[in-house]
């Protein structure tokens, strides 16, 4: 993939919570399915990894970033193909609440249709992160 073909998309809410309160939630794998359904709606540790079994792409492994104080909640997604995407995401303090960002890559070959359905896809996964941490 050249320069010209790299597109992104930072996707992002507000929420009305402290930013340490959104990241301990976000931060915790087991949280995800509750919120993250473009991860699955059940996720397990097996041999020390966290392994989605029903993601919309089929078994799927899920790296995090290590636990740290600046927001950052980047991961890796292992695809069952074996490819491995990488997915920039951060908590950020807006305000008095925060802000989740999320970056969408294109990975190769994708489709304008695909790479718009995986953002409405981030988009109501925020969503349903903001719904939650405001409601609790």
């Amino acid at each position: 993939m050249t320069s010209t073909d790299r597109e992104s998309r930072h996707l992002g809410v507000a929420i009305d919570r402290a930013p340490d309160e959104v990241y301990a939630y976000a931060s915790d794998p087991a949280n995800l399915p509750a919120w993250a359904h473009g991860l699955g709606t059940s996720i397990e540790r097996i041999d020390g990894r966290w392994v989605a079994e029903d993601s919309p792409l089929g078994r799927i492994v899920v790296t995090f970033a290590p636990r740290n104080e600046l927001g950052v909640l980047d991961h890796d997604v292992t695809l069952p193909n074996g490819e491995t995407v990488h997915n920039p995401f951060r908590v950020i303090a807006y305000g008095e609440g925060s802000e989740v960002v999320f970056t969408l890559r294109r990975r190769e070959g994708m489709s304008d249709a695909d790479f718009d359905r995986d953002a409405e896809a981030v988009a109501a996964d925020l969503t349903r992160l903001r719904e939650l941490m405001e409601s609790a």
